[in-house]
């Protein structure tokens, strides 16, 4: 890619909300595999949950060999369009039209099909997404290496990623899963559900494209691919293991897998608490669900300033303990007996505001987390040479994709322990099994907080590191373009 002469674009707000918006797309996905997948080939297709977990999480581990590929490509990638914006084009149609046909499987398949069926188009949608999502997030490292500026950056991403994903979710449970006269409960109603599919491709093809056209202004001033050589195995090899052989590296990964499991579990089991624990109707799970857009909107106020007056490692530690305590604390009270009983008017408002504090909590956290990766992009460049954002943020797409993949196959581990029952209606689940499935759920997330805050301990890159960092690459550079 040629050199540009004219003035950089401003990364500023308008900037800032286009680079967002893509993650609408993600979003979409994700709330979908989270909140619905489970639900709608369990408790409505009448797949066990075992199968479900088995087949997403196969899913997940098929995607995750092809997360540092497509990462390694979007380094390398030459076109005058630049590194990302090529394949961040190419995957948008393609991820639309693979997550449509997940929710309309062909009538009369007997179950052993349904799960090759989830299997197969769960696969093709995961990669699809990546082909989209790691090139997009790797652009957030390059649209400013600003500490403070990069918080903000990727609080749109995930303010527009939750928006978008939880809209798409409460229009699902208010206007397209509707109860009727064969299914009271709208949740289970089978005809909402290719709808919702058609709705959703066309949300994240839009979004895709609209950031894409949106950012591609500042292609000419991005960062340009390594010098084109012939293949070099070892090279390559080299270049993957100096990016993921970094310390602080290593230690965000677990952090961040650690907390993102137990969100996935918290959002994967999410329906069931809802409809067989609280015993809400579809309006009022999509009012508890409202309260991200309060909780998303908070984040990405707070996040910014969090990073500023407290540095990010110290800040993100303190929320992955707050949301390990805060989260669960509405069926630790049920649990002890304090909580308002169910139909009580106490118990949505309670449940809403247990949500905003908490999602405002991990949103936060996982805003500071993204920006803690993307500023590891010129500690690896000052060691190794080399610039690798989308290696990186391949290893961010693991983490995000551990809530949708190793989150639901853990929750249908949990389910199956829980001896919950398929196909039951609300009301018919003994409490003593509700009960026995909150006593399973609750030690996972103890265990993979302790988890996340000890990982996160070992990172290594403070304000003053990266503020260092800037400046040896900034003198490195005026030493290579310097006439001896």
């Amino acid at each position: 890619m040629a050199a540009h002469k004219g003035e950089r674009p401003r990364t500023g707000f308008v900037t800032k909300l286009f680079y967002g918006v893509g993650s609408v797309a993600y979003g979409v996905k994700d709330n979908g595999f989270s909140s619905l997948l489970l639900l709608f080939y369990n408790q409505v297709l009448g797949v066990p949950a075992a199968w479900v977990g088995a087949a997403i999480a196969i899913a997940l581990v098929v995607d995750s060999v092809l997360d540092p590929v497509v990462g390694y490509i979007s380094d390398h990638w030459r076109s005058r369009w630049g590194r990302r914006h090529p394949l961040m084009y190419f995957a948008s149609i393609p991820a639309a039209l693979s997550f449509l046909v997940l929710w309309a499987p062909p009538a009369g398949m007997t179950k052993p099909q349904l799960f090759v069926y989830l299997l197969v188009v769960s696969i093709v949608v995961r990669s699809l997404i990546t082909l989209y999502e790691i090139p997009s997030t790797a652009l957030g490292a390059e649209l400013s290496e600003n500490y403070d500026q990069r918080t903000s950056l990727f609080g749109f991403r995930f303010f527009f990623g939750w928006w978008g994903g939880l809209s798409m979710t409460v229009a699902a449970l208010a206007v397209m899963l509707r109860p009727d006269a064969t299914h009271p409960v709208g949740q289970l109603n089978p005809a909402g559900y290719a709808l919702y599919g058609v709705v959703s491709a066309v949300v994240m093809a839009s979004a895709i494209l609209i950031s894409a056209a949106g950012t591609h202004r500042f292609t000419p001033f991005l960062k340009p691919p390594p010098d084109r050589k012939p293949f070099d195995a070892a090279a390559t090899w080299q270049t993957v293991k100096d990016t993921f052989g970094n310390r602080s590296f290593g230690a965000i990964l677990f952090a961040g897998l650690a907390t993102s499991m137990s969100g996935g579990l918290a959002l994967a089991l999410n329906s069931y608490f809802v409809t067989y624990f609280w015993r809400l109707s579809s309006a009022q799970y999509s009012i508890v669900l409202g309260s991200a857009y309060l909780a998303t909107l908070f984040a990405l106020i707070v996040s910014p300033r969090l990073s500023r007056r407290f540095d990010k490692k110290p800040a993100t530690m303190v929320l992955y303990v707050l949301s390990g305590v805060i989260g669960p604390l509405p069926i630790v009270l049920r649990l002890l007996g304090v909580f308002p009983p169910n139909g009580s008017g106490l118990v949505v408002p309670l449940l809403f505001l247990n949500t905003v504090v908490t999602l405002t909590i991990s949103v936060s956290a996982n805003i500071l987390n993204t920006s803690m990766i993307a500023d590891l992009a010129e500690d690896i460049e000052l060691r190794s040479g080399a610039r690798s954002e989308g290696l990186l943020f391949s290893a961010a797409s693991i983490i995000a994709k551990a809530v949708t993949g190793i989150g639901i196959f853990a929750s249908s581990m949990i389910l199956s322990l829980a001896r919950f029952p398929e196909n039951a209606t609300p009301g018919s689940v003994p409490q003593s099994t509700l009960v026995h499935l909150m006593l399973i759920y609750l030690p996972f997330v103890v265990v993979l907080t302790a988890t996340a805050v000890t990982s996160l301990s070992f990172y290594g890159i403070s304000r003053k590191r990266h503020e260092q960092n800037l400046a040896a690459l900034a003198a490195r550079r005026m030493d290579t373009v310097t006439p001896p």
